[in-house]
């Protein structure tokens, strides 16, 4: 009952966020019930299908976390403590709140699959989705209703331990351990070339290894930004960029690994490609990754904007132009696109000499 009185007192804009997760999550019930309806109908290669679907699930528990994190609710408050709502029973109630969201997207998933195989009412669109999604074998209910149950149970246990009270570390502590995983995901893809298990291997090693390196890459922009005798606006984007990487790191690095990827397939588009199971819903896969990590590093950044308020309304106590706040907004972005614009590349060209060698 909390989380639902939480969540039905939450701004528009934080309903927005949990609508938008729920279409993620609709996005991925629907491409994991295809992979159940193409391992019915043709048990060979289901595996690696099943792999390959896996990535458009961690993007959406990632954006589903990071919501989560953004949303207000769940903040330690006054006199919460005394009434038996401490910082456990809170990140409970953002669990629920992530798995209700996440449930109806699931929901929505499956009416719209039901509805385009003909299973509901008549067949839509002269039958073609009906051959695109198998409807000549039959939905196996139990199996469909344990997929669709892994956003929901996923998320909501990332989030409690997303949101469960530690110690923060300092953002240059990944960057070694980042730096070997990209290397390792490098290595790995120049060992298996372009087989479809070694490629996802690969690139998932190289994901997490930016994830890990991000914070330590953000925290480096706001160390360019205050280098070379700094005046007020440069200190003052810096800083802000130190004080928010271990926030927006992550995502960050999250994004760079997705923009490397597609930079890679781009320029292998000439050489045959990247070999992605999941027949015509790769690209539509591919955009719900894209679109779920870039979702994220805004949701992250809008955070990090609610926690740096007060310190924007002490600036403006201080006779502060508003525009110095803006320039110094364009300024941190800049050296962030600087930075990562880059990174991304080179993680492109060398992933298509491992895969091309």
């Amino acid at each position: 009952m909390l989380a639902l009185r939480l969540a039905r007192g939450a701004r528009p804009a934080v309903q927005l966020r949990r609508l938008l997760v729920a279409a993620a999550s609709a996005g991925t019930g629907f491409l994991l019930l295809y992979v159940l309806a193409a391992a019915v109908d043709r048990p060979a290669g289901s595996f690696p299908r099943l792999l390959w679907a896996l990535v458009p699930l961690a993007a959406t528990v990632h954006f589903a976390v990071a919501v989560a994190r953004a949303d207000p609710a769940p903040r330690p408050r006054e006199g919460l403590d005394a009434a038996g709502l401490g910082p456990v029973r809170l990140s409970l109630a953002a669990a629920i709140s992530t798995a209700v969201a996440c449930t109806l997207g699931s929901a929505l998933a499956l009416a719209v699959f039901l509805h385009l195989r003909g299973d509901l009412a008549g067949l839509p669109f002269d039958g073609t989705g009906a051959r695109l999604l198998h409807a000549e074998q039959p939905l196996p209910l139990a199996a469909a209703l344990t997929l669709l149950g892994l956003v929901p149970v996923t998320a909501s246990a990332a989030t409690v331990l997303a949101l469960r009270p530690r110690r923060p570390l300092a953002p240059q502590t990944a960057l070694p351990w980042g730096i070997a995983l990209t290397a390792c995901g490098l290595a790995v893809e120049a060992y298996a070339g372009r087989d479809g298990g070694g490629v996802l291997a690969g690139w998932v090693l190289t994901a997490v290894g930016l994830a890990l390196a991000g914070p330590g890459l953000a925290y480096a922009c706001g160390s360019l930004v205050q280098a070379v005798r700094p005046g007020a606006l440069r200190l003052l984007a810096g800083r802000y960029l130190q004080e928010q990487a271990p926030r927006i790191g992550p995502p960050l690095g999250v994004l760079c690994s997705v923009a490397a990827g597609a930079l890679t397939a781009l320029a292998l588009r000439d050489r045959g490609g990247l070999h992605v199971p999941l027949g015509p819903l790769a690209w539509p896969a591919a955009a719900l990754v894209a679109l779920c990590a870039t979702a994220t590093l805004l949701t992250s950044a809008a955070e990090g904007r609610r926690t740096g308020a007060a310190g924007r309304e002490a600036m403006l106590d201080l006779a502060a132009p508003a525009r110095v706040l803006r320039t110094a907004a364009g300024l941190r972005a800049t050296a962030l696109v600087a930075v990562c614009v880059p990174l991304s590349w080179g993680v492109a060209q060398l992933t298509s000499l491992a895969l091309t060698r």
